[in-house]
């Protein structure tokens, strides 16, 4: 039985709902593996927040140069036409609301669309929140790229979120290894189901109470 794909096929089939033309930002972490499958005959900018507009996709291994890297510090390419900026011009496209899309890792979504992927808030835990507020608030739309499930096995999609909040009401769809979710205004509804998912079964896995695909 099969009920999740692979992070490659789910940075894939988030490649595939960008529109062309787009300004993307893609958070660090699996969010980096969407550069990959983007279609090479569409025009879409990446834009990383250390200073980078027109980053490509994963260099070769014989052709990394150490000097160009992404806000995670992993090496990038350089499209065509590609500008450097200043970090403080590169926050100022993130808030001024200038990006269409960004990616987001997420360890807990809301179903009234909250966010929370900065820190889970436990005693001793390193906070990591980079540029992820400004994105949050920022871009156009909030795509949330996670596993449906923890290690232990309990849901990241929550009725509310006990984790600290990255962003409020931020996040537009959720793509996770069993289904693809918007986030609506009475809750999570099901937009694609991967592998033998169902609705119900998702919604013993979560918790929640799901809407069906219109």
């Amino acid at each position: 039985m099969t009920t999740r794909i692979s992070r490659d096929d789910l940075a894939a089939r988030i490649a595939a709902d960008i529109p062309e033309g787009s300004y993307v930002n893609l958070g660090i972490g699996a969010p980096t593996l969407v550069a990959n499958f983007l279609p090479a005959d569409q025009e879409i900018i990446l834009h990383t927040e250390n200073g980078l507009l027109g980053m490509g996709q994963a260099p070769e291994p014989d052709r990394i140069d150490p000097d160009l890297i992404n806000a995670g510090k992993q090496p990038v390419t350089a499209q065509p036409g590609a500008a450097y900026f200043h970090h403080a011009d590169s926050f100022a496209m993130m808030r001024g609301g200038h990006l269409d899309v960004c990616v987001l890792g997420a360890f807990q979504v809301s179903q009234g669309g909250d966010l929370a992927n900065w820190s889970t808030g436990a005693p001793g835990a390193i906070p990591a929140v980079g540029g992820a507020m400004d994105l949050a608030i920022g871009a156009k739309q909030v795509f949330v790229m996670t596993d449906l499930l923890t290690k232990q096995g309990e849901s990241k999609l929550v009725a509310e979120c006990t984790y600290p909040l990255t962003g409020v009401g931020c996040v537009t769809r959720v793509y996770t290894d069993h289904a693809v979710f918007d986030v609506t205004e009475s809750g999570f509804r099901v937009r694609e189901l991967f592998g033998d998912n169902t609705l119900e079964g998702l919604e013993e896995l979560t918790g929640l109470t799901l809407e069906d695909r219109p």
